[in-house]
């Protein structure tokens, strides 16, 4: 298998394919003149090749970039049986400027989203159809507060990926995040099988859809979440609430707090531990942000 093979198996995009193919090539033109070969490339002559771009001054978010593109190859020559490690899994050059999370929620907040969004008690003149969807898109808040799915996350589930019987649930790889099985809170259970057996046939009638996905109508996702529908009504809830990434990094800061951060690289999907570790530093940088607001230094 080619590695641009390995990359469109992988869900990746043409364009991150071909910025992702031409780093390759440059790098495997340098590891040439050094005598190396990728497949055979160790540790320290990596670093050289670290130090080659840092002298041609390259700003160091792209140097990151070229650091994740190299592990990526690595892995499809592990996945190929050309290599037995990757060199430099959890390398990366330090000096970008991180961007700080705020106005995230505690567990006890996320897990009032849940609670609070109100399925049942609307006036006498709300349609059928408005309870419904409510029902919905409660079922997707407690996907994002409990699992930290993201939006891509969510498009890509389908019935078969529901374990009620054993309270699991399958998020399938995307683009970005690795696969992962996780656990459903008893209550989500019990609101899933709602949905499936009743909620989701009448949306699927009402729409004429006749499909495998979980989460219908997916044409009007964009408005459930990139146009902020649910955004609203849990802003409603908790003014801290701006977007479904926001909540995901409450979930994984919060996770953070409970697990070893292997566990949260598993249940974030995230690729590479680096991406776990940047929420970790985040929550740092949150702290001491907070500290000096209200207690600052003479």
């Amino acid at each position: 298998m080619k590695y641009e093979d390995y990359l469109e198996q992988n869900n990746y995009s043409k364009t991150t394919i071909e910025h992702y193919l031409k780093r390759i090539e440059e790098f495997t033109a340098w590891s040439k003149k050094y005598g190396c070969n990728p497949s055979e490339i160790d540790y320290k002559t990596c670093l050289k090749y670290i130090k080659y771009l840092q002298q041609k001054r390259i700003q160091v978010r792209t140097i990151n970039n070229n650091i994740v593109t190299l592990r990526n190859y690595f892995d499809y020559l592990i996945e190929t049986n050309k290599r037995a490690e990757n060199p430099i899994e959890e390398v990366s050059v330090k000096g970008t400027v991180k961007r700080v999370l705020h106005n995230l929620l505690d567990a006890d907040e996320l897990e009032d989203l849940y609670y609070s969004y109100e399925t049942e008690n609307f006036n006498k003149y709300t349609n059928h159809k408005t309870q419904l969807t409510a029902k919905r898109n409660k079922i997707i808040t407690g996907l994002i507060v409990y699992q930290g799915l993201n939006t891509t996350n969510l498009k890509s589930l389908l019935l078969e990926h529901l374990e009620l019987y054993k309270g699991k649930i399958y998020v399938p790889s995307t683009r970005r995040n690795n696969s992962r099985t996780m656990e459903l809170k008893s209550w989500q259970v019990l609101d899933l099988l709602e949905y499936i057996n009743e909620i989701r046939p009448e949306i699927a009638k009402h729409n004429k859809i006749h499909n495998e996905q979980l989460l219908i109508p997916q044409n009007h996702f964009s408005d459930l979440l990139q146009r902020k529908i649910i955004q609203k009504q849990l802003k409603k809830i908790n003014h801290k609430v701006t977007t479904v990434n926001n909540l995901r990094a409450s979930v994984i800061v919060n996770w953070l707090k409970q697990y070893n951060i292997r566990k949260v690289q598993y249940l974030s999907g995230h690729k590479y531990i680096s991406s776990t570790e940047s929420y970790k530093q985040n929550n740092l940088e949150s702290l001491h942000e907070a500290v000096n607001e209200f207690h600052p230094l003479s």
